[in-house]
C-alpha cells in the first residue's frame, strides 16, 4: 500500500472543512488542512458572523425610534463607523483564532497557503515549495461573490466581501440584487443612515421564497426608508467627480457613492487543479458529488458551498459529519436536505422552514390548507408605526401535517429554529393547535391560527 504523508488532506478551513478535519484527527488519523486566507472561512471571516454584527449595529437606530415612543429621549446619538469596524475585526480575529486553536488541539496540521491538486493524491502549496500526498482528499473551498465582469464600469463596484472593510461609511449606496445578501445589506446600510437604493431585475425580491413572504418583505423594507426598484438592471457604471452614476437599462440614472453587487455566489474552484485529479464539475462550476459527497475521483470528496447543494453553514457542518461517518466510521451517512430552516437577516427579518405554498400545491397529493395572519407587533403599539408581521402555515390537507412555516418580522429567525423541530418531526396542525400559547408573545400566533385562507385542489 502506498505510503502517504497524510490519511486525509482538507482544502479549505471553513466551517465544513474544519469540522471534518477535527473529527477525523480525533479519530486517530493523520490530517492536514490548508487555507489560503484566514481560518474560519466565509461564515466566520466574510459572511454570516460579521454580517450579523453589522445587522445588530444597524438595528439600534430603529430601536431608538421605538424607545422614544415609550418615553425615552436621546440627545447627541451618533454612530462611528471606524469604532465599529475595529470592534468587529477584533472579534473576528478572536473567533478565527479559536478555530485554529481547536484544529491544533485535535492534532491537525494547519497549512497557511493555497492548495492545488496535482493529481488524485498530491497537493502543492503554491509559493511555498511544498508538496504533500494524502490517501484521501476533501475539498471544502466554499463560494465567492459573482458579478458581471463584462459590465462597463464594473471595476468601480464592490461585493459583500469589500463591504465589511469600507474605509468610511458612504452617504449613498446602490445595491444590485434581490437575494438574501442584497436585502440584508440594504437593511444594514439604511439602518446606519445611508441613503439606500435596491435594484433587482426580477418582478420581486427573494426569488424562491413564498410569494406572500416576498411581497410582504418588499413593502416592509420600503417602510424602513429603502428605495426598491424592480425590473431593472445595470447598463453601465460611470465614475464622475461627484460619485458613481448607475445607468440602468430602463433609462434611469442614479448617482451614489458606492455600488455593491450582490448578484449571487459561485463555487470557488478556479485554479484548484480539479482536472488533474479527475474531479468533474457541472455547467455552473460546482463539484459533482453523490449522496455521500463523493466526487468522480475514487479518493476525493467535497462538501459545502463548492458543491452548490444547499449553501448554508450548518448544512456544510452536517455534511462534514456525514463524510466522517461514511469514510472513517464505516457508517454510510448522508445529510437529509428536507425541511432545513433558513433565515434572512433583513430588517424586518425572515424565517422559513419547509415548503412554500406554491411548492406544496405541486408536491402534496391532494389539497393544501393555508393559514395566514398579519398584525402589528405589540412593541410598536406606542410608536405609531404601521409595520406589520406576517405568519403563514402551509398544511397538507390529506395528512394534516404542517409542511411549511413562514415568518416575517422581529425575531423571526429565533422562532423558526423551534418551529423547524415540529416541521421536521411531521407534527400535524391539530398538534400545533393543542400546544398552549405563551401570552403575550408574537409566537403564540403560530398555535392559535384557526381560519383557513384557502383550500384548493392541487393544480400541478
Amino acid at each position: 500500500m502506498p505510503d502517504y504523508d497524510y490519511d486525509l488532506f482538507v482544502i479549505g478551513a471553513g466551517s465544513g472543512g474544519v469540522r471534518a478535519a477535527r473529527l477525523t484527527a480525533l479519530g486517530g488519523k493523520k490530517v492536514a488542512i490548508a487555507e489560503e486566507y484566514r481560518v474560519g472561512g466565509t461564515c466566520v471571516v466574510r459572511g454570516c458572523v460579521p454580517k450579523k454584527f453589522m445587522v445588530m449595529a444597524s438595528e439600534v437606530s430603529h430601536a431608538i425610534e421605538i424607545a422614544e415612543g415609550y418615553g425615552w429621549s436621546f440627545e447627541g446619538t451618533k454612530f462611528d463607523w471606524p469604532t465599529f469596524l475595529e470592534a468587529k475585526d477584533v472579534e473576528i480575529a478572536r473567533l478565527s483564532g479559536i478555530y485554529a486553536a481547536n484544529l491544533g488541539k485535535a492534532g491537525v496540521d494547519l497549512i497557511h497557503g493555497r492548495a492545488v491538486l496535482r493529481d488524485a493524491h498530491t497537493v502543492e502549496i503554491i509559493g511555498k515549495g511544498q508538496t504533500v500526498t494524502a490517501e484521501k482528499i476533501l475539498v471544502a473551498t466554499g463560494g465567492r461573490p459573482w458579478r458581471p465582469e463584462s459590465l462597463p464600469g464594473i471595476e468601480h463596484a464592490i461585493t459583500s466581501e469589500e463591504a465589511f472593510h469600507l474605509p468610511e461609511l458612504p452617504k449613498r449606496i446602490l445595491i444590485a440584487g434581490g437575494g438574501y445578501i442584497a436585502v440584508e445589506f440594504a437593511g444594514i446600510f439604511a439602518g446606519l443612515g445611508v441613503e439606500t437604493t435596491l435594484i433587482y431585475r426580477g418582478p420581486n425580491i427573494l426569488r424562491g421564497f413564498d410569494d406572500d413572504v416576498r411581497a410582504h418583505l418588499a413593502g416592509e423594507i420600503e417602510k424602513r426608508g429603502i428605495k426598491v426598484i424592480l425590473g431593472a438592471q445595470h447598463q453601465a457604471i460611470e465614475k464622475t467627480d461627484t460619485g458613481l452614476v448607475n445607468v440602468l437599462e430602463n433609462g434611469m440614472r442614479i448617482e451614489t457613492d458606492v455600488v455593491m453587487f450582490a448578484t449571487g455566489r459561485v463555487p470557488h474552484v478556479k485554479d484548484l487543479g480539479l482536472d488533474a485529479a479527475g474531479v468533474k464539475i457541472d455547467a455552473d462550476g460546482a463539484i459533482c458529488v453523490d449522496a455521500f459527497s463523493k466526487t468522480s475521483a475514487e479518493n476525493i470528496w467535497a462538501i459545502g458551498d463548492v458543491t452548490d447543494r444547499m449553501n448554508l453553514t450548518p448544512v456544510a457542518i452536517r455534511e462534514a459529519v456525514a463524510f466522517h461517518e461514511t469514510v472513517y466510521r464505516n457508517n454510510p451517512t448522508h445529510f437529509d436536505y428536507e425541511a432545513v430552516a433558513t433565515a434572512v437577516f433583513s430588517q424586518p427579518s425572515v424565517g422559513v422552514v419547509g415548503l412554500s405554498e406554491s411548492e406544496a400545491r405541486h408536491s402534496c397529493p391532494g389539497e393544501v390548507d393555508v393559514y395566514v395572519t398579519r398584525f402589528r407587533p405589540m412593541k410598536y403599539a406606542f410608536t405609531g408605526s404601521d409595520e406589520r408581521m406576517l405568519m403563514k402555515l402551509v398544511v397538507d390537507a390529506t395528512s394534516q401535517k404542517v409542511v411549511g412555516v413562514h415568518i416575517v418580522g422581529p425575531e423571526a429567525p429565533e422562532m423558526i429554529q423551534l418551529a423547524a423541530i415540529a416541521v421536521k418531526a411531521g407534527l400535524t396542525k391539530a398538534q400545533w393547535d393543542a400546544t398552549c400559547a405563551v401570552h403575550p408573545t408574537m409566537a403564540e400566533e403560530l398555535v392559535t391560527l384557526k381560519e383557513k385562507q384557502s383550500s384548493d385542489t392541487n393544480a400541478g
